[in-house]
């Protein structure tokens, strides 16, 4: 089935809760074949380099037993594009990465290190792997990303739904601007627009209502939701949210 607005589900936490206590459970794997079965269009797992959470064998076993999209998050980095070019998952989404972080912090700086990243993209590329570039809804960004080559951008959300947490409607609702106005600018460039990063039940209608968006991909809040209500239930009712915004 093609959807107008695809969700992709981040299995990144679901490891972390594994590693907390070390062995083999809970098994992220079997989080992506239940979200697969709960009908997410896609499967998001991010190999940091310290592997905080999803593994190396973690790729391994998502390319052998799922039969959806995986999307291979990663630094731009040589041990990364190793990996990826052995894989060759249907994605690449670039991330920039810091270990001292929790999660991904901003977007990635694309505009100041365009030679590099178009250099490290193209092998990815021609292996058939559809690059994503995560940034932020800047369009500096946003045009770097279309000089470069890269097909897809991503664009962070983390922002946004920081604000509404906070309860500073003006400075959410100004962020969102600029998300709608990031999207339309992409559009018009010819990118294939995503957006993600804390999105929630109670965040998700207006950026799923965002025409130009085609893809959100959404992960920690589906995890610990899943801890009350169970991994398909979650993602059912993201889905159902999601749905009724594009509607």
């Amino acid at each position: 089935m093609t959807r107008d607005l695809r969700l992709g589900v981040n299995i990144d936490h679901v490891a972390t809760l594994r590693n907390a206590r070390g062995g083999g459970l809970p098994d992220p794997v079997r989080a992506a074949i239940l979200a697969q079965t709960a009908s997410a269009d896609g499967i998001t797992a991010h190999l940091r380099e310290d592997r905080r959470h999803i593994r190396d064998d973690d790729i391994a076993r998502l390319m052998a037993e799922i039969a959806i999209p995986l999307n291979f998050e990663m630094a731009a980095t040589s041990e990364m594009q190793k990996i990826a070019l052995t894989h060759k998952p249907h994605a690449v989404c670039i991330v920039p990465e810091r270990r001292e972080e929790r999660t991904t912090e901003g977007g990635l700086e694309v505009a100041a290190d365009q030679n590099r990243l178009a250099d490290f993209i193209a092998p990815l590329s021609e292996a058939g792997c559809r690059i994503s570039l995560f940034i932020a809804a800047d369009p500096l960004q946003i045009e770097a990303a279309y000089r470069i080559g890269a097909p897809v951008i991503e664009l962070h959300t983390g922002a946004y739904c920081d604000f509404h947490a906070e309860g500073n409607h003006a400075a959410r609702d100004a962020e969102l601007l600029r998300l709608v106005e990031g999207a339309k600018r992409a559009a018009d460039l010819g990118l294939e627009v995503h957006m993600g990063h804390g999105l929630n039940y109670e965040t998700v209608t207006p950026i799923a209502a965002i025409k130009e968006v085609r893809e959100l991909n959404i992960g920690h809040f589906l995890i610990g939701e899943a801890v009350f209500s169970g991994l398909s239930t979650a993602i059912g009712e993201m889905r159902r949210l999601m749905e009724e915004a594009r509607a």
